[in-house]
């Protein structure tokens, strides 16, 4: 049975993590993450230079501190969330901050 998908309330709370990430950690008008949303995933994507780039997907488990992460892999053009052999990984933590800064390390 499907989920009624992420609550408005923690995808409002999910930008302004977003956003402050952006402006504090990148601080690059031409090149920051974006999320999407569909169903009880959330996907970042990073812009840079106006081409969106897939960096990985987070399943929302009913905390903020609790997200599933699972990295995309280009060479399968796929999300795994089997895969923990790359720069960054040790910054996931359940959080979308973490999942960004992996992110930045497994593709800079």
């Amino acid at each position: 049975m499907r989920g009624k998908g992420i609550p408005e309330s923690v995808k409002e709370q999910v930008d302004e993590i977003i956003g402050r990430f952006n402006e504090e950690s990148i601080g690059d008008p031409h090149r920051y993450y974006s999320a999407r949303y569909r169903g009880n995933y959330l996907y970042l994507d990073r812009i840079e230079y106006g081409k969106a780039g897939s960096i990985c997907r987070l399943k929302f488990n009913g905390k903020m501190d609790n997200w599933d992460f699972a990295i995309f892999k280009y060479s399968s053009d796929s999300y795994d969330p089997d895969e923990w052999f790359f720069p960054g990984s040790e910054s996931v933590d359940g959080t979308v901050e973490g999942a960004m800064k992996a992110g930045l390390a497994a593709y800079p």
